[in-house]
């Protein structure tokens, strides 16, 4: 706690705290391989480039001129076999094809089981950044009644800010509560 918090230094926090929960959960449903190619399964992959560790974003462009293929094109062609290899190792479920300047990654069908089970991660991701927002919102609560306990805060501005606060609390879970939907739908359509 600061030293002489303010009401709008917890308010701001809050939000703060709560933007991080959604930024999270949409990094973390860009990673989950849903049948479609999306630059997010690959971007964050560590790869040895001379010796240093380094996310493959940095050392490529990466697109998806089909929706079941993603293209690396390194910005040094000789980093080709450890990009491979990088993504080999990254675990990603998908099989890298090198051509010496091109890394082509096709995009498998997932079965119906996998399928299920992706939405089952999809579920328990967004429901871990559901309690995350509802733990910052108990923390911001706390710190407003003891703001008005010292008597640094009237009553009414401790309900305002309570107020402010759930209203917080309902837009973020609001927000995760669309993307894991966006995600489910994407996971399912069997088109993709």
């Amino acid at each position: 706690m600061a030293a002489e918090e303010t009401l709008d230094d917890v308010l701001l926090e809050t939000e703060d705290r709560m933007d991080r929960a959604v930024s999270f959960l949409a990094d973390e449903l860009g990673r989950l391989r849903t049948g479609k190619g999306s630059p997010a399964l690959v971007e964050n992959v560590q790869v040895d480039y001379y010796g240093t560790q380094t996310r493959l974003r940095e050392l490529a462009t990466i697109s998806t001129p089909e929706p079941r293929l993603i293209v690396i094109n390194p910005y040094d062609p000789s980093s080709v076999r450890e990009i491979e290899k990088a993504i080999l190792a990254a675990n990603l479920g998908v099989t890298p094809v090198a051509d010496g300047k091109v890394i082509r990654i096709p995009i498998p069908e997932l079965s119906e089981e996998r399928r299920r089970e992706l939405n089952k991660v999809v579920r328990r991701i967004a429901e871990e950044q559901r309690v995350a927002v509802r733990n910052v919102r108990r923390d911001a609560n706390e710190r407003i009644k003891a703001l008005q306990r010292e008597g640094k805060i009237t009553e009414d501005e401790r309900d305002h800010a309570l107020e402010e606060i759930q209203k917080l609390t309902d837009d973020h879970i609001r927000r995760i509560d669309a993307m894991a939907r966006e995600k489910e739908a994407e996971v399912m359509d069997m088109g993709g």
